[in-house]
């Protein structure tokens, strides 16, 4: 076990993604402790190896290139090397976000991880999302599920993770709590269920007439507000237990 039973622990659980939006960060930021799930099925065209940054004509995708076949899991998947990506998304990076205040702060973590040649998408992923977090400041301890082998599928399996890590308390946001999730099962093995409501915060962005875009990736705000990027994190979210979906618990 990771954590003692006797204390109130929140386990947040998500897939693995490159790049990723704020609300992520933010269930990060919220847990106790956070289990990437990494040895589960790629979704081709999904979010899971890209995301959006913002444009002058609005926005668009950085995609890391994969070798996708069915089936495979994220930690089998290999990035397609013959492809420069790396180059492109650093130019694109720069090109967008070269006169954000705090450009100059954050772009050498980009260029660290743009120069390296990778060969497996978790591996980048992973390797990246750690950079993130120690630039806003989150010191959530992240586990791999592929570190813990843990079996069963879908709801089974998440309460089985949330045993393996001492967690009484299940993080899940709104969407899979109406789409899939059986909280029933989660009660009968007296495991709360605490519910992130999602709303982007705005915050300054580059190329004001295009308006203001939500739900980018990270980048956007990090470049854009620096040090005070989590603190806008922390605004975009509502909290519930499942059992009192009107009952705002705040953040």
């Amino acid at each position: 076990m990771f954590c003692n039973n006797d204390v109130k622990v929140i386990c947040g659980i998500h897939q693995l993604h490159y790049l990723p939006w704020l609300r992520y960060f933010h269930k990060i930021y919220l847990s106790d402790i956070f289990v990437v799930l990494d040895d589960i099925q790629f979704t081709k065209n999904g979010w899971q190896n890209r995301n959006k940054i913002k444009s002058p004509q609005g926005w668009i995708y950085l995609t890391i290139p994969v070798k996708y076949h069915a089936h495979v899991l994220i930690n089998q998947l290999e990035i397609a090397t013959s492809q420069l990506w790396q180059k492109r998304h650093l130019k694109s990076i720069t090109m967008f976000y070269g006169k954000a205040p705090y450009f100059s702060r954050y772009i050498p973590y980009f260029q660290e991880f743009y120069s390296h040649s990778w060969k497996w998408f978790h591996e980048a992923a992973f390797y990246l999302l750690r950079s993130l977090l120690e630039s806003l400041g989150i010191k959530t301890p992240i586990v791999r599920s592929s570190e813990l082998n843990i079996p069963g599928e879908a709801t089974d399996r998440l309460i089985n993770i949330c045993k393996e890590v001492g967690a009484d308390t299940y993080l899940t946001g709104e969407h899979a709590l109406h789409a899939y999730l059986e909280p029933d099962k989660f009660l009968s093995q007296k495991i709360n269920l605490l519910v992130q409501k999602w709303k982007c915060p705005e915050y300054t962005q580059q190329f004001p007439k295009v308006g203001f875009i939500p739900d980018l990736s990270i980048v956007d705000l990090l470049f854009n507000e620096g040090e005070g990027s989590l603190e806008i994190i922390k605004k975009g979210c509502l909290l519930y237990t499942s059992d009192a979906a009107d009952e705002g618990l705040g953040v």
